[in-house]
Order: C-alpha cells, then sequence, then structure tokens
C-alpha cells in the first residue's frame, strides 16, 4: 500500500541488537530484561520511589530498552521513549554498584547514540540530578530555551497511590 493510507512497518525495531565487550554485554532484547531487578532498583530510586512492578512492565513495553549483562545476569539498565523518527527520551539508566567504575555507563551511552533508530533525531532528552558529566560526553546540553519547556511532574505519583 502506498500513499497517504500507507502503514508503517511493524517491525521497525523490532530485531534485538547484541554488542559484547569483555565479561559483559549490552541488549535489547526485551526477554531478557529482569523486570523484577529493573522494578527493585527503581523503587530506590530518586526519580520513581515506590514505582508499582506493572508500571514498570508497561514501560518496558513502549521503549527500546537496553540490559547490561554479566553473563546471564543483569547489571544495568536503560529504556528510551521515542517515535524513533524526531523525539526521543533517556530513562531509567543504571548500573548495579557492584559493576560500577568499569566504564559500563559510558559504554551503555554510546551503545544507545549508535541504535539505529535513534539517529537523524530532531531531540534527545533526559532528565538527571547527578550525571551530567556523563551525558555531556555525548552531547547533552542543558535545555537552550528552559522558558519554553513545560510540563506535568508528579513526583510522588507512586507513593501517594501506594497509600491510598
Amino acid at each position: 500500500m502506498t500513499g497517504t493510507g500507507a502503514m508503517v512497518s511493524s517491525t521497525l525495531g523490532d530485531a534485538p541488537i547484541e554488542v559484547r565487550q569483555g565479561e559483559y554485554s549490552v541488549s535489547t532484547d526485551r526477554s531478557r530484561i529482569d523486570v523484577a531487578a529493573v522494578h527493585a532498583f527503581l523503587t530506590q530510586t530518586y526519580w520513581s520511589p515506590g514505582i508499582p512492578e506493572e508500571t514498570v512492565r508497561r514501560a518496558i513495553a513502549g521503549s527500546i530498552c537496553f540490559g547490561i549483562y554479566h553473563g546471564d545476569a543483569q547489571v544495568g539498565f536503560a529504556r528510551v521513549i521515542t517515535d524513533r523518527a524526531t523525539f526521543a527520551y533517556l530513562s531509567d539508566v543504571y548500573v548495579l554498584e557492584s559493576h560500577r567504575g568499569r566504564g559500563l555507563s559510558k559504554w551503555l551511552m554510546s551503545v544507545i547514540m549508535a541504535h539505529p533508530d535513534l539517529q537523524g533525531l530532531r531531540r534527545f532528552s533526559l532528565s538527571t540530578r547527578d550525571a551530567r558529566g556523563l551525558y555531556e560526553q555525548f552531547g547533552f546540553q542543558l535545555v537552550a530555551n528552559p522558558q519554553m519547556q513545560m510540563e506535568i511532574l508528579r513526583r510522588d505519583i507512586y507513593l501517594t497511590a501506594a497509600s491510598e
């Protein structure tokens, strides 16, 4: 089918990518993600305390996900929410404490930035409180016109929902 009613291929980004470096690998295969481990980590972060596991599952389903693995054990994670054409948002990036200091976060960012579905985007965003130095190495900068940016932010949404 061509023209105005053309269907978009449903296979965009469906083929998993795996990259190896020494004892570690980064994979976009969602079936490898240890959802319970990602959930356990995210509930302890400043950006998503108390997040329900079902919310994590839905977030993973709607994102390009990057797991870092040491053998079969997942030791890191990141996801990118994107339309794969104009915009992407990097979220939930972490490396377990016991695997930090080995360049894994920098390597993970290299893999993310090289992903074929994340090329040619007009805007690639993220929010961070403590890792600006890492992201600046990959071209991220403070928002040029913050007065143009708007958001609805519900910082304690997971904690509030849990107490109801």
